[in-house]
Protein backbone atom coordinates (compact mmCIF):
# COMPACT_ATOMS: atom_id res chain seq x y z
CA UNK A 1 0.00 0.00 0.00
CA UNK A 2 1.30 3.47 -0.80
CA UNK A 3 1.16 6.30 1.68
CA UNK A 4 1.40 9.71 -0.01
CA UNK A 5 1.84 13.12 1.57
CA UNK A 6 3.63 16.31 0.76
CA UNK A 7 4.55 16.97 4.36
CA UNK A 8 3.87 15.45 7.77
CA UNK A 9 0.55 16.37 9.34
CA UNK A 10 0.28 13.84 12.15
CA UNK A 11 1.81 13.48 15.56
CA UNK A 12 5.43 12.47 15.68
CA UNK A 13 5.79 8.73 16.14
CA UNK A 14 8.08 6.80 18.41
CA UNK A 15 11.60 7.88 17.44
CA UNK A 16 13.16 5.32 15.14
CA UNK A 17 16.80 6.17 15.48
CA UNK A 18 16.67 2.68 16.40
CA UNK A 19 15.95 -0.21 18.58
CA UNK A 20 15.80 0.76 22.22
CA UNK A 21 13.25 3.48 21.62
CA UNK A 22 10.73 1.06 20.16
CA UNK A 23 8.77 0.92 23.42
CA UNK A 24 8.91 4.62 24.20
CA UNK A 25 5.61 6.52 24.37
CA UNK A 26 4.92 8.64 21.32
CA UNK A 27 5.20 12.40 21.63
CA UNK A 28 3.04 14.97 19.92
CA UNK A 29 4.31 17.62 17.57
CA UNK A 30 3.45 21.20 18.25
CA UNK A 31 2.07 21.76 14.76
CA UNK A 32 1.56 19.89 11.54
CA UNK A 33 2.83 20.77 8.11
CA UNK A 34 6.14 22.16 6.98
CA UNK A 35 8.07 23.99 9.68
CA UNK A 36 8.74 27.61 8.85
CA UNK A 37 12.38 28.61 8.43
CA UNK A 38 13.81 30.10 11.57
CA UNK A 39 15.41 33.01 9.74
CA UNK A 40 13.91 32.77 6.23
CA UNK A 41 16.73 33.50 3.81
CA UNK A 42 18.38 36.08 6.08
CA UNK A 43 18.81 38.41 3.15
CA UNK A 44 21.22 36.06 1.41
CA UNK A 45 19.45 36.28 -1.94
CA UNK A 46 19.06 33.46 -4.43
CA UNK A 47 22.13 31.19 -4.16
CA UNK A 48 21.28 28.87 -7.07
CA UNK A 49 23.73 30.35 -9.60
CA UNK A 50 26.58 30.35 -7.07
CA UNK A 51 25.85 26.78 -5.97
CA UNK A 52 25.61 25.60 -9.58
CA UNK A 53 29.09 26.94 -10.37
CA UNK A 54 30.67 24.60 -7.82
CA UNK A 55 28.30 21.61 -8.08
CA UNK A 56 29.58 18.68 -10.13
CA UNK A 57 27.06 16.41 -11.90
CA UNK A 58 26.90 12.69 -11.18
CA UNK A 59 26.44 10.32 -14.11
CA UNK A 60 24.25 7.86 -12.23
CA UNK A 61 23.43 6.48 -8.80
CA UNK A 62 23.72 2.86 -9.96
CA UNK A 63 26.90 1.01 -8.88
CA UNK A 64 27.95 -0.51 -12.20
CA UNK A 65 29.84 1.14 -15.02
CA UNK A 66 32.19 4.09 -15.31
CA UNK A 67 33.21 5.72 -12.01
CA UNK A 68 35.19 8.64 -13.44
CA UNK A 69 32.55 11.21 -12.47
CA UNK A 70 33.39 10.41 -8.81
CA UNK A 71 36.95 11.70 -9.13
CA UNK A 72 35.79 15.11 -7.95
CA UNK A 73 34.25 13.40 -4.92
CA UNK A 74 37.56 11.63 -4.32
CA UNK A 75 39.38 14.96 -4.25
CA UNK A 76 36.83 16.27 -1.74
CA UNK A 77 37.44 13.25 0.51
CA UNK A 78 41.19 13.88 0.34
CA UNK A 79 43.19 11.98 2.95
CA UNK A 80 40.24 11.09 5.21
CA UNK A 81 40.48 7.70 6.89
CA UNK A 82 36.78 7.61 7.79
CA UNK A 83 34.05 8.96 5.50
CA UNK A 84 30.59 9.21 7.04
CA UNK A 85 28.01 8.78 4.27
CA UNK A 86 24.49 9.71 5.33
CA UNK A 87 20.99 9.25 3.95
CA UNK A 88 17.81 11.31 4.26
CA UNK A 89 15.65 8.17 4.44
CA UNK A 90 16.48 4.71 5.77
CA UNK A 91 15.02 2.87 2.78
CA UNK A 92 15.43 4.48 -0.65
CA UNK A 93 16.91 2.58 -3.60
CA UNK A 94 19.06 5.44 -4.90
CA UNK A 95 20.58 6.19 -1.50
CA UNK A 96 21.63 2.56 -1.08
CA UNK A 97 22.91 2.08 -4.64
CA UNK A 98 24.78 5.38 -4.44
CA UNK A 99 26.52 4.08 -1.31
CA UNK A 100 27.41 0.90 -3.19
CA UNK A 101 28.81 3.00 -6.03
CA UNK A 102 30.84 5.22 -3.71
CA UNK A 103 32.15 2.13 -1.87
CA UNK A 104 33.40 0.69 -5.17
CA UNK A 105 35.12 3.95 -6.03
CA UNK A 106 36.74 4.37 -2.61
CA UNK A 107 37.96 0.76 -2.60
CA UNK A 108 39.29 0.79 -6.14
CA UNK A 109 40.69 4.33 -6.27
CA UNK A 110 41.31 5.51 -2.69
CA UNK A 111 42.42 2.33 -0.88
CA UNK A 112 39.41 1.95 1.42
CA UNK A 113 39.11 -1.53 2.92
CA UNK A 114 36.12 -1.44 5.30
CA UNK A 115 32.40 -0.75 5.08
CA UNK A 116 30.75 0.06 8.42
CA UNK A 117 26.96 -0.06 8.78
CA UNK A 118 24.54 1.11 11.46
CA UNK A 119 24.04 -2.51 12.52
CA UNK A 120 25.14 -4.58 15.55
CA UNK A 121 28.81 -5.41 16.03
CA UNK A 122 27.93 -9.11 16.09
CA UNK A 123 26.06 -8.77 12.79
CA UNK A 124 29.21 -7.26 11.35
CA UNK A 125 31.21 -10.28 12.49
CA UNK A 126 28.90 -12.69 10.64
CA UNK A 127 28.87 -10.62 7.47
CA UNK A 128 32.62 -10.09 7.60
CA UNK A 129 33.07 -13.84 7.73
CA UNK A 130 30.85 -14.09 4.67
CA UNK A 131 32.62 -11.43 2.58
CA UNK A 132 36.05 -12.82 3.54
CA UNK A 133 35.42 -16.56 3.32
CA UNK A 134 31.93 -17.11 1.90
CA UNK A 135 30.79 -18.62 5.21
CA UNK A 136 27.05 -19.23 5.35
CA UNK A 137 24.16 -18.28 3.12
CA UNK A 138 23.89 -14.51 2.66
CA UNK A 139 20.12 -14.45 2.32
CA UNK A 140 19.75 -16.44 5.55
CA UNK A 141 22.27 -14.29 7.40
CA UNK A 142 20.46 -11.10 6.38
CA UNK A 143 17.08 -12.57 7.37
CA UNK A 144 18.38 -13.61 10.78
CA UNK A 145 20.43 -10.50 11.57
CA UNK A 146 18.39 -7.66 10.06
CA UNK A 147 15.34 -7.73 12.33
CA UNK A 148 13.30 -5.05 14.11
CA UNK A 149 14.41 -1.62 12.89
CA UNK A 150 17.49 -3.25 11.37
CA UNK A 151 15.11 -5.00 8.97
CA UNK A 152 15.32 -1.95 6.71
CA UNK A 153 18.79 -3.20 5.73
CA UNK A 154 17.31 -6.48 4.46
CA UNK A 155 17.05 -5.23 0.89
CA UNK A 156 18.13 -6.22 -2.57
CA UNK A 157 20.42 -3.20 -2.65
CA UNK A 158 22.39 -4.27 0.44
CA UNK A 159 22.45 -7.87 -0.77
CA UNK A 160 24.07 -6.64 -3.99
CA UNK A 161 26.58 -4.51 -2.08
CA UNK A 162 27.60 -7.40 0.17
CA UNK A 163 27.84 -9.80 -2.77
CA UNK A 164 30.12 -7.31 -4.54
CA UNK A 165 32.37 -7.26 -1.45
CA UNK A 166 32.51 -11.07 -1.52
CA UNK A 167 33.35 -11.10 -5.24
CA UNK A 168 36.02 -8.43 -4.78
CA UNK A 169 37.65 -10.41 -1.97
CA UNK A 170 37.80 -13.57 -4.07
CA UNK A 171 39.75 -11.67 -6.73
CA UNK A 172 42.07 -9.49 -4.60
CA UNK A 173 44.73 -10.16 -1.99
CA UNK A 174 43.88 -6.97 -0.08
CA UNK A 175 40.52 -7.69 1.51
CA UNK A 176 37.51 -5.48 2.17
CA UNK A 177 35.84 -5.93 5.57
CA UNK A 178 32.27 -5.52 6.80
CA UNK A 179 31.87 -3.82 10.21
CA UNK A 180 28.77 -3.33 12.37
CA UNK A 181 29.13 -0.36 14.71
CA UNK A 182 25.80 -0.32 16.55
CA UNK A 183 24.88 -1.49 20.05
CA UNK A 184 21.25 -2.66 19.94
CA UNK A 185 22.11 -6.35 20.15
CA UNK A 186 25.04 -8.61 21.01
CA UNK A 187 24.79 -11.97 19.30
CA UNK A 188 26.64 -15.16 20.25
CA UNK A 189 29.79 -14.29 18.28
CA UNK A 190 31.33 -11.71 20.68
CA UNK A 191 30.73 -14.05 23.62
CA UNK A 192 32.32 -16.94 21.68
CA UNK A 193 35.36 -14.84 20.81
CA UNK A 194 35.91 -13.73 24.42
CA UNK A 195 35.47 -17.31 25.64
CA UNK A 196 37.87 -18.66 23.03
CA UNK A 197 40.59 -16.16 23.96
CA UNK A 198 40.17 -16.63 27.71
CA UNK A 199 40.16 -20.44 27.39
CA UNK A 200 43.43 -20.32 25.45
CA UNK A 201 45.29 -17.73 27.54
CA UNK A 202 43.57 -17.12 30.92
CA UNK A 203 41.52 -20.27 31.68
CA UNK A 204 41.23 -19.47 35.38
CA UNK A 205 38.96 -16.54 34.47
CA UNK A 206 36.48 -18.64 32.53
CA UNK A 207 34.10 -19.63 35.37
CA UNK A 208 33.76 -16.03 36.52
CA UNK A 209 33.22 -14.66 32.99
CA UNK A 210 30.65 -17.38 32.29
CA UNK A 211 28.69 -16.36 35.37
CA UNK A 212 28.90 -12.64 34.57
CA UNK A 213 27.56 -13.25 31.06
CA UNK A 214 24.96 -15.83 32.05
CA UNK A 215 21.87 -13.62 31.66
CA UNK A 216 23.08 -11.57 28.74
CA UNK A 217 24.25 -14.22 26.30
CA UNK A 218 21.42 -15.07 23.84
CA UNK A 219 20.00 -18.55 24.28
CA UNK A 220 20.48 -20.86 21.27
CA UNK A 221 17.83 -20.30 18.63
CA UNK A 222 16.67 -16.94 20.00
CA UNK A 223 15.69 -14.54 17.22
CA UNK A 224 17.37 -11.13 17.22
CA UNK A 225 14.09 -9.22 17.37
CA UNK A 226 12.70 -11.39 20.16
CA UNK A 227 15.88 -10.99 22.17
CA UNK A 228 15.79 -7.19 21.99
CA UNK A 229 12.10 -7.02 22.83
CA UNK A 230 12.59 -9.38 25.76
CA UNK A 231 15.58 -7.43 27.05
CA UNK A 232 13.54 -4.23 27.22
CA UNK A 233 10.77 -5.99 29.14
CA UNK A 234 13.14 -6.87 31.98
CA UNK A 235 12.84 -4.62 35.08
CA UNK A 236 15.16 -1.61 34.99
CA UNK A 237 17.01 -2.78 38.10
CA UNK A 238 17.74 -6.12 36.44
CA UNK A 239 18.97 -4.43 33.25
CA UNK A 240 21.25 -2.19 35.28
CA UNK A 241 22.62 -5.20 37.14
CA UNK A 242 23.33 -6.89 33.82
CA UNK A 243 25.17 -3.78 32.65
CA UNK A 244 27.27 -3.76 35.81
CA UNK A 245 28.14 -7.42 35.28
CA UNK A 246 29.16 -6.79 31.67
CA UNK A 247 31.42 -3.95 32.80
CA UNK A 248 32.97 -6.23 35.42
CA UNK A 249 33.71 -8.81 32.74
CA UNK A 250 35.31 -6.14 30.54
CA UNK A 251 37.42 -4.82 33.41
CA UNK A 252 38.48 -8.33 34.37
CA UNK A 253 39.70 -9.12 30.86
CA UNK A 254 41.27 -5.72 30.32
CA UNK A 255 43.32 -6.13 33.52
CA UNK A 256 45.07 -9.23 32.22
CA UNK A 257 48.55 -9.24 30.76
CA UNK A 258 48.26 -9.78 26.98
CA UNK A 259 49.25 -13.32 26.08
CA UNK A 260 50.31 -14.39 22.63
CA UNK A 261 49.46 -12.01 19.80
CA UNK A 262 48.70 -8.52 21.16
CA UNK A 263 46.20 -8.01 18.36
CA UNK A 264 44.23 -11.05 19.53
CA UNK A 265 44.08 -9.60 23.04
CA UNK A 266 42.95 -6.20 21.76
CA UNK A 267 40.25 -7.83 19.64
CA UNK A 268 38.99 -9.91 22.59
CA UNK A 269 38.80 -6.76 24.71
CA UNK A 270 36.83 -5.02 21.95
CA UNK A 271 34.35 -7.90 21.84
CA UNK A 272 33.94 -7.64 25.63
CA UNK A 273 33.59 -3.88 25.27
CA UNK A 274 30.76 -4.31 22.78
CA UNK A 275 28.95 -6.71 25.11
CA UNK A 276 29.22 -4.03 27.80
CA UNK A 277 28.10 -1.32 25.35
CA UNK A 278 24.92 -3.24 24.55
CA UNK A 279 24.12 -3.88 28.20
CA UNK A 280 24.86 -0.24 28.97
CA UNK A 281 22.40 0.93 26.33
CA UNK A 282 19.59 -1.03 27.97
CA UNK A 283 20.42 0.34 31.43
CA UNK A 284 18.75 3.72 30.86
CA UNK A 285 15.26 4.61 32.07
CA UNK A 286 13.46 5.20 28.77
CA UNK A 287 10.43 6.53 30.59
CA UNK A 288 12.49 9.53 31.72
CA UNK A 289 13.12 12.11 28.94
CA UNK A 290 16.41 13.20 30.47
CA UNK A 291 17.66 9.63 30.74
CA UNK A 292 16.46 8.93 27.21
CA UNK A 293 18.58 11.83 25.96
CA UNK A 294 21.55 10.38 27.84
CA UNK A 295 20.87 7.02 26.19
CA UNK A 296 20.90 8.61 22.74
CA UNK A 297 24.16 10.42 23.45
CA UNK A 298 25.66 7.18 24.74
CA UNK A 299 24.61 5.32 21.60
CA UNK A 300 26.20 7.81 19.22
CA UNK A 301 29.36 7.98 21.34
CA UNK A 302 29.73 4.19 21.37
CA UNK A 303 29.06 3.84 17.63
CA UNK A 304 31.80 6.40 16.99
CA UNK A 305 34.13 4.53 19.35
CA UNK A 306 33.57 1.27 17.46
CA UNK A 307 34.32 2.84 14.08
CA UNK A 308 37.40 4.59 15.44
CA UNK A 309 38.59 1.39 17.13
CA UNK A 310 38.35 -0.52 13.86
CA UNK A 311 40.21 2.15 11.91
CA UNK A 312 42.94 2.62 14.49
CA UNK A 313 43.54 -1.10 15.15
CA UNK A 314 43.38 -2.34 11.56
CA UNK A 315 44.62 0.65 9.59
CA UNK A 316 41.61 0.26 7.28
CA UNK A 317 40.09 3.31 5.67
CA UNK A 318 36.39 3.09 6.50
CA UNK A 319 33.23 4.10 4.65
CA UNK A 320 30.62 4.57 7.39
CA UNK A 321 26.98 4.26 6.33
CA UNK A 322 24.37 5.80 8.62
CA UNK A 323 21.53 8.29 8.71
CA UNK A 324 22.34 11.93 7.96
CA UNK A 325 21.75 12.76 11.61
CA UNK A 326 24.32 10.25 12.87
CA UNK A 327 27.18 11.30 10.58
CA UNK A 328 26.55 15.01 11.25
CA UNK A 329 28.48 17.36 13.48
CA UNK A 330 25.42 19.19 14.88
CA UNK A 331 22.20 17.78 16.29
CA UNK A 332 18.98 19.32 15.00
CA UNK A 333 17.14 18.10 18.12
CA UNK A 334 19.63 18.56 21.00
CA UNK A 335 17.05 18.05 23.74
CA UNK A 336 16.52 14.47 22.56
CA UNK A 337 19.81 13.74 20.76
CA UNK A 338 22.46 15.82 22.53
CA UNK A 339 25.51 14.85 20.44
CA UNK A 340 25.93 12.93 17.24
CA UNK A 341 28.32 10.20 16.08
CA UNK A 342 29.93 12.58 13.58
CA UNK A 343 30.87 15.03 16.31
CA UNK A 344 32.52 12.29 18.36
CA UNK A 345 34.42 11.06 15.30
CA UNK A 346 35.58 14.58 14.51
CA UNK A 347 36.88 14.96 18.06
CA UNK A 348 38.82 11.71 17.75
CA UNK A 349 40.00 11.80 14.14
CA UNK A 350 40.13 15.51 13.36
CA UNK A 351 40.67 16.26 9.67
CA UNK A 352 40.75 12.52 8.95
CA UNK A 353 36.96 12.38 9.37
CA UNK A 354 34.84 13.79 6.53
CA UNK A 355 31.06 13.50 6.28
CA UNK A 356 28.55 13.54 3.44
CA UNK A 357 24.85 14.47 3.56
CA UNK A 358 22.45 12.92 1.03
CA UNK A 359 19.35 14.97 0.16
CA UNK A 360 16.54 14.53 -2.37
CA UNK A 361 13.97 16.60 -4.21
CA UNK A 362 11.04 14.18 -4.24
CA UNK A 363 10.30 10.49 -4.18
CA UNK A 364 9.54 7.39 -2.15
CA UNK A 365 10.88 5.27 0.69
CA UNK A 366 9.78 2.44 2.97
CA UNK A 367 8.76 3.35 6.51
CA UNK A 368 6.40 2.36 9.30
CA UNK A 369 3.21 4.39 9.30
CA UNK A 370 1.23 3.17 12.33
CA UNK A 371 1.59 4.08 16.01
CA UNK A 372 2.99 0.63 16.85
CA UNK A 373 5.50 0.89 14.00
CA UNK A 374 4.56 -2.57 12.77
CA UNK A 375 3.06 -1.74 9.36
CA UNK A 376 5.59 -0.89 6.63
CA UNK A 377 4.37 1.05 3.60
CA UNK A 378 5.84 2.88 0.64
CA UNK A 379 5.67 6.57 1.54
CA UNK A 380 5.89 9.26 -1.14
CA UNK A 381 6.66 12.96 -0.78
CA UNK A 382 6.31 15.50 -3.53
CA UNK A 383 8.62 18.40 -4.43
CA UNK A 384 10.04 20.23 -1.42
CA UNK A 385 8.20 23.34 -0.35
CA UNK A 386 9.61 26.88 -0.70
CA UNK A 387 11.69 27.85 2.31
CA UNK A 388 13.24 24.41 2.71
CA UNK A 389 16.82 23.50 1.87
CA UNK A 390 15.73 20.90 -0.68
CA UNK A 391 13.56 23.36 -2.61
CA UNK A 392 16.62 25.43 -3.48
CA UNK A 393 18.95 22.44 -3.95
CA UNK A 394 16.56 20.91 -6.45
CA UNK A 395 16.56 24.06 -8.61
CA UNK A 396 20.17 23.58 -9.72
CA UNK A 397 20.50 22.56 -13.40
CA UNK A 398 21.99 19.14 -12.56
CA UNK A 399 19.67 16.21 -11.85
CA UNK A 400 22.11 14.63 -9.37
CA UNK A 401 25.27 16.30 -8.16
CA UNK A 402 27.98 16.60 -5.50
CA UNK A 403 29.01 19.84 -3.78
CA UNK A 404 31.84 20.60 -1.36
CA UNK A 405 30.27 23.02 1.09
CA UNK A 406 33.63 23.84 2.69
CA UNK A 407 34.79 25.56 -0.49
CA UNK A 408 31.47 26.91 -1.76
CA UNK A 409 31.61 30.43 -3.22
CA UNK A 410 31.00 33.34 -0.90
CA UNK A 411 27.70 34.09 -2.61
CA UNK A 412 26.38 30.71 -1.41
CA UNK A 413 28.14 30.43 1.93
CA UNK A 414 25.67 32.50 3.95
CA UNK A 415 22.78 30.49 2.53
CA UNK A 416 24.47 27.20 3.41
CA UNK A 417 24.99 28.38 6.99
CA UNK A 418 21.37 29.46 7.55
CA UNK A 419 19.06 26.92 9.28
CA UNK A 420 16.05 25.85 7.19
CA UNK A 421 13.55 23.00 7.28
CA UNK A 422 15.20 19.83 5.96
CA UNK A 423 13.98 16.31 5.24
CA UNK A 424 15.52 13.61 7.44
CA UNK A 425 13.28 10.57 7.80
CA UNK A 426 14.20 7.56 9.88
CA UNK A 427 12.27 4.28 9.92
CA UNK A 428 8.94 5.94 10.81
CA UNK A 429 6.82 8.40 8.83
CA UNK A 430 5.66 11.09 9.11
CA UNK A 431 8.35 13.02 10.96
CA UNK A 432 8.54 16.80 11.40
CA UNK A 433 11.09 18.70 9.36
CA UNK A 434 13.82 20.22 11.50
CA UNK A 435 15.87 23.32 10.84
CA UNK A 436 19.35 22.44 9.59
CA UNK A 437 22.28 24.65 8.62
CA UNK A 438 23.83 22.46 5.93
CA UNK A 439 27.39 23.77 6.05
CA UNK A 440 27.58 23.63 9.85
CA UNK A 441 26.61 19.97 10.07
CA UNK A 442 28.23 18.49 6.96
CA UNK A 443 31.29 18.82 4.71
CA UNK A 444 30.01 17.44 1.39
CA UNK A 445 26.52 17.36 -0.09
CA UNK A 446 25.14 14.83 -2.59
CA UNK A 447 21.73 15.85 -3.91
CA UNK A 448 19.48 13.48 -5.86
CA UNK A 449 16.52 14.80 -7.82
CA UNK A 450 14.28 11.80 -7.20
CA UNK A 451 14.42 8.59 -5.16
CA UNK A 452 12.34 5.41 -5.13
CA UNK A 453 11.62 2.86 -2.42
CA UNK A 454 14.26 0.21 -1.74
CA UNK A 455 13.58 -3.44 -2.62
CA UNK A 456 12.69 -5.13 0.68
CA UNK A 457 13.48 -8.85 0.92
CA UNK A 458 11.00 -9.64 3.70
Amino acid sequence: MAHTAHHPRHRRRTPALLLLLALLPATATAAGGLAQPATADSGTGDPVAALARDARPLRTTEPTGDLRDLRTFGRMVGDATVVGLGEATHSSHEFFTNKHRILRYLVQEKGFTAFALEAPWSTGLRLDDYVLHGTGNLQQIMKEEFQRDYSFWNTGEYRDLIEWMRTYNRDHAKKVHFVGDDIGYAGPQPFDEVTRYVTAHHPALLPRLTELYRLQRPAPGTAVGDYMTGYLKRPLAERRDMAARARQALDLLRAQRPAGDRRAFDRAVQHARNIAQVAGQYAYDLGDPADTARAMRYRDEQMAANVAWWQEHTGDKVLLSAHNAHVSYVSTDPARYPRMQGAFLKDRLGKHYVNVRLTFGAGSFNATTDPDESRVEVCTVGPAEPGSNEHTLDRLPHRDYVLDMRTAPAAARAWLKTPRPTRDYGTAYPEPLRDTALADSTDILVHLHRVTAARLLW
